[in-house]
């Protein structure tokens, strides 16, 4: 099993979270996690609100095991995470910062990832020992909102989520974010073509180098 420091150190060398929100039912979500695996992504995070998530968690870790790190996100209750967890989620993520979820997961020993947006409640929650946070949906607001909360939070470790594309991801590592959560324009709503997913993960690797002044070749 991952240790919480281990994903988190895996995440922030990536520069990247994968999301699958929407038709993904195990097969759909093994071959999207086959592409991107092979580009070089290996954190993905399935979501409650899409088609068979603890199924396509079962999948993607009987298919991966330690070559994958799987996680569950859009969980907004304590019965909802004690549900993932026991499905064998690796990690949890909200889009919201609730105490009461936060102490669920850690009491068993998962990483958890929750949603903050405003200083209040990145304090509150990073009070809480949480080692990332999400700032969601921060796409919608902007890089400089960003810029703003991290001004006087730069002892925190941001993941930028919401309305995150290829261009903007390189404006939000630059401005100090250690990671970006990328689902919709990358992998789409189940039904994009699989040599599309691949391109945009390219695109995003080399975005991603690009902002912290790195090269990367592709074999394509």
């Amino acid at each position: 099993m991952f240790t919480p420091q281990a994903m988190t150190e895996r995440v922030i060398e990536l520069g990247m979270m994968v999301g699958m929100r929407g038709a993904f039912p195990p097969d759909t979500a093994l071959r999207v996690a086959d592409t991107v695996l092979d580009v070089g992504f290996n954190v993905f995070e399935l979501t409650m609100n899409s088609e068979q998530p603890l199924e396509a968690l079962a999948a993607l870790k009987r298919e991966y095991g330690e070559r994958a790190i799987v996680g569950v996100g859009t969980v907004l209750d304590v019965q909802t995470a004690k549900r993932v967890m026991d499905a064998g989620a690796d990690f949890v993520v909200s889009p919201a910062f609730q105490p009461a979820v936060v102490e669920a997961v850690h009491a068993r020993g998962v990483w958890m990832i929750p949603g903050v947006m405003t200083p209040s409640e990145a304090v509150a929650a990073w009070q809480m020992d949480v080692p990332l946070l999400k700032l969601f949906p921060v796409g919608a607001v902007g890089v400089e909102y960003f810029k703003a909360m991290l001004a006087p939070l730069d002892h925190m470790r941001f993941m930028c989520n919401g309305a995150v594309n290829a261009e903007n991801t390189r404006d939000f590592l630059k401005a100090g974010a250690v990671a970006i959560g990328m689902g919709g324009w990358l992998t789409g709503d189940g039904h994009s073509p699989l040599a599309h997913i691949r391109s945009r993960a390219l695109q995003l690797q080399q975005a991603i180098a690009e902002a912290r002044g790195a090269t990367v070749t592709h074999n394509i």
